[in-house]
């Protein structure tokens, strides 16, 4: 009798949602098989990976974006060696990159998927810990203030949400392009924060009106932009602040994921304004056809990406940005990591370690 080996799939650490909740609830670490990444893909060994908001909306079941049936992955943004390539993508193998997980869900495992077209180079002088809090922020900071935003030398930017991840991104972005930059933040240690990074004028919006101070700050002229993270009703009086041909960026909603969805602005405010509403979505896509989107939701094209990812990495040689981390957590306490965040008790960002 000739005894048959049956092969085991090798396994990895993830944390999956398995119900809704707050995270410490709604997450459970389980072993789950490694994936194969197919044409266009790569897989990746995670060294380190970043937390974000939407993770935190993605444990209650309020993302509507993102949300596939439970059980899934959570996590997007993540750092590591590319240790397994699809058709298309051999020019990866090997290389310790920053990406985004495919689908923006299952970076918090010991492998992910991603698209190439998510994918860059991790800079050399930057850690694995600074690699992750690096990417998702200044490129999402990058296409606001200057590939949409258009934000010019003199011009002065509100920065809403400036001591969180890409808050605090945008203001170092805004103060190195010459700007006058003024931010809201919550409470006065994220407000010292916001002064730490540059910014001229710092706003505890929740002791004050924000938009009275933004108007008090230029004299009654207002913001030339607004890079606004937030959303909801920040947005609405955010209109109250701006300038005459300003622009209000939308690029987030960390103030309730539902604004999403919620009409806020009317076309009165902004024809009798005189200004511009505008919105971004950090989406990279690597397919040629991507050069040119089709109308809807639009993929940025790979190229772009690639230029916005120079002209950070001259910044970033030259000193004027580095990335803002307030916290770096084992793999073991994310779950803990998330409820501080769903608390809003993080400055920065959150980077755990594998």
């Amino acid at each position: 009798m000739v005894e048959q080996t049956i092969s085991r799939p090798e396994l990895m650490r993830a944390w999956r949602v398995h119900r809704y909740g707050r995270p410490s609830h709604a997450l459970s670490l389980d072993k789950i098989a490694i994936p194969v990444p197919e044409a266009g893909e790569v897989r990746i060994r995670t060294r380190t990976a970043a937390l974000n908001f939407n993770e935190v909306d993605g444990c209650y079941g309020r993302y509507i974006t993102i949300n596939p049936p439970v059980p899934y992955t959570l996590g997007m943004e993540v750092v590591g060696e590319v240790e397994a390539v699809g058709p298309g993508t051999e020019q990866w193998l090997g290389q310790r990159v920053m990406a985004t997980a495919k689908g923006a869900y299952g970076g918090y495992a010991d492998r992910v998927i991603a698209d190439a077209g998510m994918v860059f180079k991790a800079p050399p002088s930057l850690d694995d810990v600074a690699a992750a809090g690096f990417f998702f922020p200044f490129h999402l900071a990058w296409l606001g203030l200057h590939e949409r935003g258009r934000l010019q030398t003199g011009e002065t930017v509100l920065v809403h949400a400036g001591a969180g991840g890409v808050g605090s991104a945008a203001i170092q972005l805004a103060v190195a392009a010459g700007a006058r930059v003024l931010a809201t933040a919550g409470g006065p240690e994220k407000v010292a924060k916001c002064r730490e990074l540059g910014a001229d004028v710092a706003i505890d919006y929740r002791n004050e009106d924000f938009a009275k101070a933004v108007l008090e700050a230029t004299d009654g002229l207002g913001a030339n932009l607004v890079f606004d993270g937030v959303g909801g009703d920040v947005t609405a009086q955010s209109l109250r602040c701006l300038a005459f041909n300003g622009r209000l960026m939308v690029i987030g909603f960390s103030g309730g994921i539902e604004a999403e969805d919620r009409p806020i602005v009317t076309p009165r405010m902004l024809c009798f304004g005189s200004v511009s509403l505008m919105g971004v979505m950090l989406a990279y896509t690597a397919d040629p056809r991507g050069e040119n989107p089709l109308p809807g939701i639009h993929i940025i094209p790979r190229s772009v990406g690639e230029r916005v990812q120079r002209s950070l990495e001259v910044l970033l040689a030259e000193g004027k940005i580095h990335t803002v981390i307030d916290n770096v957590v084992s793999f073991d306490a994310l779950p803990a990591a998330l409820d501080l965040m769903d608390n809003r008790q993080t400055t920065g960002r959150t980077i755990v370690v594998f």
